[in-house]
């Protein structure tokens, strides 16, 4: 079956932390950012589209974002999809323009919050966890097939230990940075 390929392996790693780091990105912290609508679409021309094809958003002030909306008829739709993302933001409509008022958060929202973080990391640290168990599955396949010796196997499965340990610990610091952020 699969042969062990340590550039596939280290990709699918690296490839859980971004992931990691977009949902963490998507997280509110007190401070406005605009990663958070990242996850919004809005459904206009009759499709599902994300938000920065269909306006452009920036931040003028700490606690406040604005989303210009490049075509006037899909306003409606935009300011819709930004209510409806769970995100807790209400848009207040101005022309073309909507204004996000980014609201204080409460303690009880940050440990929510903060909670959720570490969710998100355990997923990617599950998901290191199985690339690194394909890449021993592969080696012990490759070593019952005589295509290397057990010594072999061996080195391989301490190199993939090692980087199994490494972004790892990068998840780690990504998710207790976050943490801090969102606790304050």
């Amino acid at each position: 079956m699969a042969k062990y390929d340590k550039a596939d392996l280290e990709r699918r790693m690296n490839g859980a932390l971004e992931s990691l780091k977009q949902d963490l990105a998507g997280l509110r912290t007190g401070r406005a950012n605009s990663a958070l609508l990242d996850p919004v679409t809005v459904e206009v021309y009759g499709a599902q589209m994300p938000l920065n094809q269909v306006a452009s958003v920036s931040v003028p002030e700490p606690r406040m974002l604005s989303v210009q909306v490049w075509d006037k008829s899909n306003v409606g739709p935009v300011d819709k999809a930004i209510r409806s993302a769970g995100l807790g933001l209400n848009p207040i409509v101005d022309g073309q323009l909507l204004r996000l008022p980014i609201p204080e958060m409460t303690q009880e929202r940050r440990k929510e919050l903060s909670k959720l973080a570490g969710q998100y990391a355990e997923k990617a640290r599950v998901a290191v966890r199985n690339v690194r168990r394909d890449g021993m599955d592969a080696l012990k396949q490759d070593e019952a097939k005589k295509e290397i010796s057990e010594d072999d196997r061996k080195r391989a499965e301490t190199e993939v230990q090692k980087m199994t340990d490494a972004v790892i610990a990068d998840i780690d610091a990504a998710a207790t940075a976050k943490e801090k952020e969102i606790l304050g």
